[in-house]
């Protein structure tokens, strides 16, 4: 493959990944009304290991002192983006709104740029700048419906607290995921990282069932879970680690103003919510500003 066809390639990404993980919107809001919110999480992450398994087994048995190794390394990539990023959206959407978790998540490349400058060096450009400032403008076009006094009624709670740590919790992720060298395969450390995310959650999970909400194991349970285990699950966690080998921690993090976008366009084919200019002003200026964001970057893949 040509340099110009795995540039085309890697950027491409930046657009298919957040089709899978916008899904996860899908489950936020039509899952959590059969499954308690972490016991969703558990289970989605649990079956992803299963479902990985037996596809890695015999080569993770080889790299056994590999895992010993990265293991800690690993519980926090688990912990960080299967535990909080997992089960935080879940149990934001139990006491905030749709808008105010759309707002603060898409704060992450904020903090994905800023904690890669302090502690990575990574440099600042003003083209970056310009881009990630025409993203958040074109997705608070959306969210705000092009009506400012949207955003100046709009009213936090608790369930905001939870959506910006599950923020930060994604923006650690995404940058340790890209700076820690590994020697692992990609399947290799997603596996192990669905485990340990699945192990991050497991107390939880207990205290949930226990103190909280019963999990009923019916067909509605095994729906949810293994749509979510699937598409937000595997092939966008997948399709995300593909896309930072390819343009860095900073570049990718911006996929979740498109991962806004396509939420948009899952309410209007599945729960029947209108498509409006203020959605075609915001998506032109959230393609702009990946246009600008990621033209120093190209050079460098």
């Amino acid at each position: 493959m040509s340099t110009k066809s795995k540039n085309f390639f890697a950027l491409s990404l930046l657009f298919i990944q957040p089709i899978f993980m916008a899904s996860n919107l899908v489950v936020a809001r039509g899952g959590v009304e059969y499954i308690p919110p972490i016991s969703l999480a558990f289970w989605r992450w649990t079956l992803v290991f299963l479902i990985l398994l037996p596809f890695t087994y015999l080569s993770l048995k080889k790299s056994y002192k590999i895992m010993k190794k990265e293991y800690k390394k690993l519980f926090f990539l688990g912990a960080t983006g299967c535990g909080v990023c997992g089960a935080f959206p879940f149990l934001a959407g139990q006491t905030t709104t749709v808008t105010n978790m759309g707002i603060i998540y898409t704060s992450s490349p904020i903090f994905i740029i800023l904690i890669s400058s302090i502690f990575f060096n990574e440099k600042i450009i003003l083209i970056k700048v310009i881009g990630l400032t025409s993203c958040l403008i074109g997705v608070f076009a959306i969210i705000i419906k092009g009506d400012v006094y949207l955003l100046i009624n709009l009213n936090f709670t608790i369930g905001d607290l939870w959506m910006l740590a599950a923020a930060i919790g994604w923006a650690l992720y995404s940058i340790y995921l890209f700076y820690w060298e590994t020697k692992l395969e990609i399947f290799q450390r997603f596996t192990l990282i669905a485990f340990f995310g699945a192990v991050s959650l497991l107390p939880f999970y207990i205290g949930e069932e226990i103190f909280f909400e019963r999990t009923v194991f019916n067909s509605d349970f095994f729906m949810w879970v293994i749509f979510a285990a699937i598409s937000p699950g595997i092939i966008a966690f997948t399709l995300y680690t593909m896309a930072q080998k390819k343009l860095g921690a900073s570049l990718t993090g911006f996929t979740l103003y498109i991962f806004t976008i396509y939420g948009a366009i899952y309410g209007y084919f599945l729960f029947e919510e209108k498509l409006e200019n203020y959605h075609l002003i915001g998506t032109v200026l959230v393609f702009l500003g990946i246009y600008l964001a990621k033209k120093k970057n190209v050079k460098k893949i």
